[in-house]
């Protein structure tokens, strides 16, 4: 089955409550707890809509993966940076029933066209633990390389890690 990708809409404000809450335990053991209050209706439609202020102030994109009628997981752009740059910072998460299906790979290929068609933007940066071989590979299928490394630069459970910062660049631009 494939996905789509859609920005949060209003309406999807329980799904997407569902599908934080269910995945919460899977999440934080990859990145540091958010807080309590992340995890309130109110919270999540207000995140909605600081979701779509962002995408019409292009500062940031924000996209629910959805397959079927199912929320399976999240991709977004933040921290848009036009002058000079063209570029923005990748995120993303998968739940955990839906984990190693090729979901991710197929999501941020199609998060890497809009970005390098209609967002027209230049370059795609994203920062990870390489001890995070999963994630590590989605963003090898999708043409990052790493061009930077922080030893010991993470902090999360109390014990430090490493990132590895990696990029991509549109095929529509020739850089020279």
């Amino acid at each position: 089955m494939s996905i789509r990708l859609l920005p949060p809409q209003a309406e999807d404000a329980e799904a997407l409550l569902a599908f934080e809450l269910s995945n919460r335990a899977y999440f934080e053991h990859w990145i540091n707890a958010r807080p309590e209050a992340y995890y309130r209706l109110d919270a999540v439609r207000e995140a909605i809509g600081t979701a779509a202020g962002e995408a019409k102030a292009d500062a940031g994109y924000q996209y629910l993966i959805w397959r079927g009628d199912e929320i399976v997981g999240r991709i977004n752009l933040r921290g848009v940076e036009r002058r000079y740059f063209h570029k923005a910072e990748l995120g993303y998460r998968i739940g955990e029933a839906h984990a190693g299906q090729g979901i991710a790979s197929q999501a941020l290929a199609t998060l890497r066209e809009l970005a390098f068609g209609e967002l027209g933007l230049a370059r795609l940066e994203a920062t990870v633990r390489p001890a995070n071989p999963g994630s590590l590979k989605v963003l090898q299928r999708n043409g990052f390389t790493v061009f930077g490394k922080a030893e010991k630069s993470m902090l999360l459970h109390g014990q430090w890690h490493d990132l590895w910062h990696m990029a991509c660049r549109s095929p529509h631009i020739r850089f020279q």
